[in-house]
C-alpha cells in the first residue's frame, strides 16, 4: 500500500574486446572520424525504446536495445537495465542477424540443472542483481561477430502504487555513448480520466527537453515521449560523450469524482479504492528507537533531525511516546501524552538529549511500547476514535535479553494481538532485514530499509508521512456472495491519506448483468460505507478504446497481486500452509511468465557453436548483490414511507400534505438570489434547515418571471455539533469541527452514534434516528444552458420526532392542523378552479394547481396535486415570509 511505484530504468551498452581482459567502464569515442557518430570501441548503438503502456495502473514496460559492430573483429556487448526491484521481467530476447535466442522462466531448481555446465566454466549464473535502493540489475552480454547486429528486447511488468497523491515512474537513463535514435515512449490509459501528467528531466536544460520532450492529456487518455537528437545528448556543443545520465520522471494521477471504480474485463475485475476529503484519523504513534553504541554518529545524529521534523507535522488531536532501547530499555514519558504545543516543544528537548549506550534489545524495546499503546486504549486516555501504530528503527540484531528472531516475532504477535500495525525501519545493510520485514508482516505494516547516505533523515521524514494521515480504520472490501472466486486482500487496517487499496479478483458468471461493490470503514467521526455498482453492457462501451489497451491486462494485474500478496503470506507460514502458498504461488509465475523468488528466466545465448545457458533470478532485499469511468448504475435510494411528507422543490415550491383531508397545500415564496430562509427550526432536538436561493444565469428583471431555486442547504444539530452543507456541486460534513467532503457521484454511508447520512447520485437522505429523515435531491440541467442551473429539493419523510416548539417555513406545519377548501369555482384558468381556503382564523382565495414530487426520479417526478396559496403563502404560514429571512446557514 505505502510503497511508490518507482519504475526505473538505467540502460547501458558497454563493450569490450572479447579476448581481452578490459574493464566494463563508460566508453568514449576516441576519435575515428571514418566511423558513424556513436561509435564506441567498435560497437554502434543506433537504436535504445524504452515503450510503456500503462492501463489501469497496469504497466507494461519494453526495452528495446538495437547494435552492430562495426569492428573487424568480435566484440563483447552487455546490455544493462535497472528495473524497479517490485517489477516482475516477463520476457527477454536476444536476436543476432535475424535469428533469436528466446529466454524462458521455468521453476528455480528446474532452471539450476539446465545452467550448471555454465557454471562449472565459471560463466555468471546471476543475470538479475539487486542495485541501490529501488532497483534491480538486469545484465547480459553476447559476443557479437564482426558486421553483425544484435537486438536486446526485455519486457517488464508491475502495478503502479498510488504514494502521496500520485503514481510516479521514475527513469534513471544512462546510456552512456550518443544513440541515434534514442527514445521514452508513454502511453497512460485511465477509465476515470487522467487529472494532471507531468514528466522532467534532472540532466537536460529547459531550453533543450522543451524541444526534445512532448505530453499531452485528454480524458482517459496521456501521452509522454522524450526524444533527444544527437546535438541534443552531447554533454557539450562539440562533444562525443552522452549528456544522458540522470533521472527522467512521470507524474500522474486520475479523476476521483467518487472515491471507487471498479473495472471489469473478460471474466476478471478491478476495484480502485482511494476516497477524498476525509478528516484525519487522530493517531497514536509509540516510537521504539535503538541507541545502541552502533547507532553512534551520523546515524543518531539523523535519526534526531528525522524525529524534530516529524514533530512539526504532529496534530494536536495526536498522542505519542518515545521509547528508547540499548540494553535495557528507557522511556520520555511514563504513559502516552497529547501533542499538545508544550509536550512538543519538551520532546524536541528530548530528542536533541538522546545518547548511543550499549547493547541492542529489540524484544524489550518492543513489547514495552506496544504495552504502553495497550494500556492508553483500556484506560481511556486515547480518543475512542482514534488508532495506534508503533515505528521501530535500528541497525542491527538483536543481542541481549532474548535475541531468538522466531521468540521476538511470537512476543510481538501476541502483544499486539491484531490490534494495530508495527512499522519496521532498518538502517543500513548490517542487520537482518527478512526478520524485521517478516514482523512487520504478520502485524498488519511493513518494513522498510533505510539507507546509510546523506538524506537518511528525509528517508525517514519521507516514511513517517506515508502513515502520518490516515483516513479509514478497519476498511473491509465486500463482494457479491457465491460470485467471487480468488479474491486478494480485501481487509485492511487503515487507508492512510494520498494512497489507494486495489482489490482484483475472477467473476463466477462472465455474463452477470451488474456488480455491487461495498467499502466500510470507521472514519475520524463517524463509520461510512461506499457502494459502487457497475452495470456490465456500460462497463463494455466504456472500454472500447483498445489502442491504448493490452490484452488482458486485468487479469494479468490479478496475477501479479495475487504472486505479491501469496509470497508475502508465505514468509510467516509453515508446514503444509507454506507448501500450499508456494504451489500456488509457483503455478501462476509459471502460467503468467513472471520471474519471481520462485522462477528463473533461463537465457540461451550462442557461444563457439555451443549453447550456453545463464539464468536470471529474482533476488531479495537482503540480497545485495546475489544472483472510461464506467457509467455506472446506483442502488435504489431512500423509499419513502406512505406518512404525511413536506418539501420545498423547484422555484421553489412549498408543498404541505395534509394526511387526514388526503390533500396538499402549496405556496411560493418569492425573494432574490442570495436570501438564506429558515425551513426548520426545533429548540427541543437542536434541528436546524436552513436553505439559500439562486436565481437563473440571467433572468428576466421582472420579478414575476424571474426564476428562483434553493441552491445551498445547510443542516445542522448543535447537540450532536453536526453541520452538513449541501451544494449543487458537494456536499460537506462537519463533525466535531471536522469536515468531510463528498461528491454527488459518491455513494456513500456515514453512520454514528444517532446519525445515518446516506449519498446515492443525485439524492441524499439524512436520518437523525428513528423519527427525523429528510432527503435532499439533486437537480441538473445541461451545463451549457444558457437560462437555468442546478438546484436542489428538499424533502421531510419523517418528522413525528420533532418537537411542538418546531418552527419555520416548513417545520410549522410538523403538528396537525385543520383547514377547510369551500365555494370551488371557475378561475381566470378555466383548468385551475378557485376555492376558498379558511386556515389559521384566515380566509384565503386559493388556486387548484399541481406540483411535482421528485423523491423517486429526480428527473420526471411525480404529479402532486395541491391548493395554491398566493403572496408568498401570507395567511398560510405564521407572520409574513420576511420573518424566516436568516443572515446565513448556519
Amino acid at each position: 500500500m505505502a510503497s511508490a511505484w518507482w519504475p526505473c530504468l538505467i540502460l547501458a551498452l558497454l563493450s569490450s574486446l572479447a579476448a581481452s581482459g578490459f574493464p566494463r567502464s563508460p566508453i568514449r569515442l576516441l576519435g575515428k572520424r571514418s566511423l558513424p557518430e556513436g561509435v564506441a570501441n567498435g560497437i554502434e548503438v543506433y537504436s535504445t525504446k524504452i515503450n510503456s503502456k500503462v492501463t489501469s495502473r497496469f504497466a507494461h514496460n519494453v526495452v528495446t536495445t538495437r547494435a552492430i559492430n562495426r569492428a573487424d573483429t568480435a566484440k563483447e556487448v552487455s546490455f544493462d537495465v535497472e528495473l524497479p526491484k517490485t517489477a516482475f521481467i516477463t520476457n527477454f530476447t536476444l536476436t543476432i542477424d535475424g535469428v533469436t535466442y528466446p529466454g524462458n522462466v521455468k521453476e528455480k531448481e528446474v532452471a539450476k540443472k539446465q545452467y550448471e555446465k555454465a557454471v562449472s566454466q565459471g560463466k555468471t549464473a546471476g543475470l538479475v542483481k539487486a542495485s541501490g535502493r529501488k532497483l534491480e540489475k538486469f545484465t547480459v552480454s553476447v559476443t557479437v561477430a564482426a558486421g553483425s547486429k544484435v537486438t536486446f528486447e526485455l519486457t517488464y511488468e508491475e502495478l503502479l502504487k498510488r504514494h502521496k497523491g500520485k503514481y510516479e515512474m521514475y527513469l534513471k537513463v544512462q546510456p552512456k555513448q550518443l544513440v541515434k535514435h534514442f527514445e521514452i515512449e508513454v502511453d497512460i490509459f485511465e477509465p476515470q480520466g487522467i487529472s494532471m501528467l507531468d514528466a522532467e528531466a534532472s540532466f537536460i536544460t529547459n531550453d533543450l527537453l522543451g524541444s526534445a520532450l512532448t505530453k499531452s492529456f485528454s480524458g482517459k487518455k496521456g501521452h509522454v515521449s522524450f526524444k533527444p537528437s544527437l546535438d541534443q545528448q552531447r554533454s557539450c556543443p562539440t562533444c562525443t560523450d552522452s549528456l544522458l545520465n540522470g533521472d527522467f520522471t512521470i507524474t500522474y494521477d486520475v479523476n476521483r469524482e467518487s472515491p471507487g471504480n471498479v473495472q471489469i474485463v473478460n471474466g476478471y475485475f478491478v476495484h480502485f479504492f482511494a476516497p477524498q476529503g476525509l478528516p484525519v484519523v487522530p493517531k497514536n504513534v509509540a516510537f521504539v528507537i535503538d541507541i545502541s553504541g552502533s547507532m553512534a554518529g551520523r546515524k543518531l545524529e539523523q535519526t534526531k533531525e528525522a524525529l524534530l521534523r516529524i514533530l512539526e507535522d504532529m496534530k494536536e488531536e495526536d498522542y505519542l511516546n518515545f521509547i528508547l532501547f540499548s540494553g535495557d530499555v528507557s522511556t520520555w514519558k511514563e504513559h502516552l501524552v497529547q501533542a499538545t504545543p508544550e509536550n512538543l516543544q519538551e520532546a524536541r528537548t528530548f530528542v536533541k538529549s538522546m545518547e548511543d549506550k550499549g547493547m541492542t534489545n529489540i524484544n524489550d524495546g518492543l513489547l514495552r511500547g506496544i504495552s504502553m499503546l495497550n494500556k492508553a486504549r483500556e484506560e481511556h486516555r486515547i480518543p475512542e476514535r482514534s488508532t495506534s501504530i508503533v515505528i521501530m528503527l535500528t541497525d542491527g540484531d538483536a543481542n541481549v535479553g532474548e535475541s531468538r528472531p522466531e521468540k521476538i516475532q511470537e512476543n510481538v504477535r501476541n502483544a499486539i494481538g491484531g490490534k494495530f500495525p508495527l512499522y519496521n525501519l532498518g538502517f543500513g545493510n548490517n542487520l537482518n532485514y527478512n526478520f524485521l520485514e517478516n514482523m512487520a508482516l504478520e502485524n498488519h505494516g511493513f518494513a522498510r530499509r533505510i539507507y546509510e547516505d546523506s538524506d537518511a533523515d528525509l528517508q525517514l521524514q519521507g516514511f513517517y508521512e506515508e502513515v502520518a494521515n490516515p483516513l479509514l480504520t478497519g476498511v473491509e472490501m465486500e463482494y457479491p456472495e457465491n460470485a467471487i472466486l480468488d479474491l486478494t486482500q480485501n481487509t485492511y487496517q487503515h487507508f492512510y491519506d494520498g494512497s489507494e487499496i486495489v482489490v482484483a479478483g475472477r467473476l463466477v458468471d462472465e455474463d452477470m448483468n451488474s456488480f455491487k461493490a461495498d467499502v466500510k470503514g470507521h472514519g475520524a467521526t463517524n463509520d461510512l460505507t461506499f457502494t459502487e455498482e457497475v452495470d456490465m453492457k456500460e462497463m463494455e462501451k466504456a472500454l472500447q478504446e483498445r489502442d491504448y489497451i493490452f490484452g488482458n491486462y486485468i487479469e494479468r494485474l490479478w496475477a501479479y497481486l495475487t504472486i505479491e500478496q501469496l509470497l508475502e503470506k508465505r514468509k510467516n507460514a509453515h508446514g503444509e500452509e507454506k507448501e500450499n502458498l508456494t504451489a500456488w504461488a509457483l503455478d501462476l509465475s509459471l502460467k503468467y511468465h513472471f520471474v519471481t523468488p520462485l522462477t528463473s528466466m533461463v537465457v540461451t545465448k550462442p557461444e563457439d557453436n555451443e549453447d550456453e545457458r545463464a539464468i536470471a533470478d529474482k533476488p531479495g532485499e537482503d540480497a545485495e548483490a546475489t544472483p472510461v469511468s464506467p457509467a455506472m448504475s446506483y442502488l435504489t435510494s431512500y423509499q419513502p414511507p406512505q406518512n404525511p411528507y413536506y418539501y420545498v422543490d423547484g422555484d421553489p415550491h412549498f408543498i404541505i400534505q395534509i394526511p387526514e383531508k388526503d390533500d396538499a397545500l402549496c405556496f411560493n415564496i418569492d425573494e432574490a438570489p442570495g436570501t438564506v430562509l429558515r425551513l426548520i427550526q426545533d429548540p427541543v432536538t437542536g434541528l436546524t434547515v436552513n436553505g439559500q436561493i439562486i436565481g437563473d444565469k440571467r433572468g428576466s428583471p421582472d420579478s414575476k418571471t424571474r426564476k428562483t431555486y434553493f441552491g445551498k442547504l445547510g443542516i445542522a444539530n448543535a447537540q450532536m455539533d453536526f453541520q452538513v452543507e449541501v451544494t449543487t456541486g458537494k456536499i460537506t460534513l462537519w463533525n466535531r469541527a471536522m469536515p468531510s467532503t463528498f461528491s454527488w457521484l459518491d455513494t456513500v454511508t456515514v453512520t454514528q452514534d444517532g446519525l445515518s447520512m446516506m449519498i446515492n447520485r443525485k439524492n441524499m437522505v439524512v436520518s437523525f434516528g428513528d423519527g427525523v429523515t429528510f432527503v435532499v435531491v439533486l437537480h441538473q440541467v445541461w451545463k451549457k444552458h444558457p437560462v437555468h442551473r442546478d438546484f436542489l429539493g428538499f424533502y421531510v419523510v419523517d418528522s413525528h420526532r420533532m418537537s411542538a416548539q418546531t418552527h419555520g417555513l416548513l417545520g410549522q406545519f410538523f403538528q396537525p392542523f385543520d383547514f377547510k377548501v369551500s365555494d370551488i369555482r371557475p378561475g381566470s384558468d378555466p383548468t385551475k378552479p378557485d376555492a376558498t381556503l379558511v386556515v389559521k382564523n384566515h380566509q384565503l382565495i386559493v388556486t387548484r394547481g399541481s406540483q411535482k414530487d421528485y423523491r423517486k426520479d429526480a428527473s420526471i417526478g411525480t404529479k402532486v396535486v395541491c391548493w395554491f396559496v398566493h403572496n408568498n403563502g401570507e395567511g398560510l404560514i405564521d407572520g409574513v415570509h420576511t420573518d424566516y429571512i436568516v443572515p446565513n446557514l448556519f
